[in-house]
C-alpha cells in the first residue's frame, strides 16, 4: 500500500497559530533579541561539550582503576545524550545560530555520539514534526512494531500486556540501534512516513564515512589505547549506549506518549480535519516547566509544545514564550498538556503503557 501525504484541513478556520505567531515575533521585537542562541545557551554548549570530551578523553588517558571507568563510561554515555538534546538538536533545526555554519559544524557533532545527522534531520525534522503522532506515518511511534503499542489504532497481542514493564528497558537499546542499525535502515528505505528518500550522492559517502569516524573512536581506538580485556570493554561500551540510550528514551517519550496526548485518526480522504498548530498541540506534552535543572539538562525537550510550534527558535527561549503559547491556546480552547514534575510525567507514561498494552488486551478479552 502506496502511502500518501497527509494534508491538514483547516475546518474550523482556527486562527490560533497565526495569532500566536505574531505575539512571538512581537515578544522578541519588543525585547530587542535574537531566537537564536544567547551566552547562557553559549554556556551551556560549552560546558556540555567540554564534559564530553573529558570524561571521553580521561576514560583513554586517566589511568583510572576498572570500576572508575566504567562509571565515566555510563556518565560519557550520559553526556552524550545531553550534547544531543542542548547543542545538536537546535543545530540541526536551524536554531542555534543565525550562522549557518555554525549550525552545520554543531549538526555534526551528532555523528560523534553516533547517529547521522542527515538521516535524522529527514525522521524528525520533516516527518515527525509534520505527522506528529499519526500512526504509519511518524515513524518515531513506530519504535519496536508488535513490542510496544504506543497507539489505539496500532493491533493488541500477548506480549504487550508487560509492556508497561519491559518497555524501558527496550528504550535502554534505543542507542545501539542508532549506532549500529536504525540510521541505515532509515537511510535506504524507500520511504520514511510519506517522504520518499532521494539521497543526494554524497550522503552515501557520508554516512559510512561518519560511522567509521565513531567506530574508530568508540570502538577501535580505546581497544589500541586501554590495557582492558574484549570483555572489560564490551562492559563499558554497552554502559555508556544503555545509558545513553535510557536517557534519549524517556526524555523522547515523555513528550507524545502520555495521558492526553492524542492520536489522530485519518479521515476516509486520508487526511487530518484539523489546522496543523492545533494538531500539535493535541498531540504533544511539556513536563517540568519550572524546573531549572530541567530546562538545563533537557536542552528545551521538557517544553516540546513550544518546540513542535518554534522549531528554528532556540530552546533558551522557550520559557519566555511559553507563557504566550499557553496564554493563547486557553484563549482559543486549545488544550495545552503538561505535567508538574519529570516523575509525574514518567507515571503519566507508565499508565499509558499499561492501558494501551494490558488493559487493551484484556478488553478485547
Amino acid at each position: 500500500m502506496i502511502k500518501k501525504k497527509v494534508k491538514f484541513t483547516n475546518v474550523k478556520k482556527c486562527t490560533f497559530y497565526a495569532t500566536l505567531r505574531k505575539r512571538v515575533d512581537l515578544h522578541f521585537e519588543e525585547k530587542n533579541i535574537s531566537v537564536h542562541a544567547n551566552s547562557a545557551m553559549w554556556f551551556k554548549a560549552v560546558f556540555f561539550l567540554l564534559g564530553f570530551i573529558g570524561l571521553y578523553l580521561g576514560i583513554l588517558l586517566g589511568h583510572f582503576s576498572q570500576p572508575i571507568i566504567l562509571a565515566m563510561s555510563i556518565l560519557l554515555g550520559i553526556f552524550g545524550a545531553f550534547v544531543g538534546f542542548n547543542i545538536c538538536h537546535d543545530a540541526i533545526h536551524k536554531a542555534f545560530s543565525s550562522h549557518q555554519f555554525i549550525n552545520r559544524a554543531f549538526g555534526f557533532l551528532f555523528s560523534i555520539i553516533g547517529a547521522s545527522a542527515y538521516v535524522w534531520s529527514i525522521c524528525h525534522n520533516i516527518v515527525h514534526h509534520t505527522y506528529t503522532n499519526i500512526s504509519g506515518h511518524d515513524e518515531d511511534i513506530d519504535l519496536a512494531p508488535g513490542l510496544i503499542r504506543f497507539c489505539e489504532k496500532e493491533p493488541v497481542n500477548k506480549i504487550q500486556r508487560y509492556q508497561h514493564l519491559y518497555a524501558f528497558a527496550l528504550y535502554s537499546l534505543a542507542m545501539l540501534s542508532w549506532v549500529f542499525r536504525k540510521d541505515f535502515k532509515k537511510f535506504f528505505q524507500t520511504k520514511i512516513g510519506a517522504q520518499v528518500n532521494n539521497h543526494p550522492p554524497i550522503e552515501y559517502f557520508k554516512l559510512f564515512f561518519f560511522k567509521f569516524i565513531y567506530y574508530f573512536l568508540f570502538i577501535i581506538l580505546p581497544l589500541i589505547v586501554l590495557d582492558i580485556s574484549w570483555l572489560q570493554f564490551l562492559i563499558g561500551f554497552l554502559a555508556m549506549q544503555l545509558a545513553q540510550g535510557l536517557v534519549l528514551g524517556l526524555v523522547f517519550q515523555l513528550a507524545h506518549v502520555v495521558e492526553g496526548t492524542n492520536f489522530p485518526h485519518l479521515n476516509n480522504d486520508g487526511n487530518i480535519e484539523e489546522a496543523w498548530a492545533a494538531h500539535q498541540m493535541m498531540t504533544t506534552a511539556n513536563f517540568a516547566v519550572d524546573s531549572k535543572l530541567a530546562a538545563f539538562l533537557c536542552g528545551g525537550l521538557n517544553r516540546q509544545v513550544e518546540h513542535h510550534l518554534f522549531p528554528k527558535i532556540c530552546h533558551i527561549h522557550y520559557p519566555a514564550i511559553g507563557k504566550i503559547v499557553k496564554e493563547t491556546a486557553l484563549e482559543f480552547d486549545l488544550p495545552y498538556i503538561e505535567s508538574p514534575t519529570f516523575f509525574s510525567a514518567l507515571g503519566s507514561h507508565y499508565r499509558t503503557l499499561r492501558k494501551l498494552g494490558r488493559e487493551a488486551y484484556l478488553a478485547k478479552g
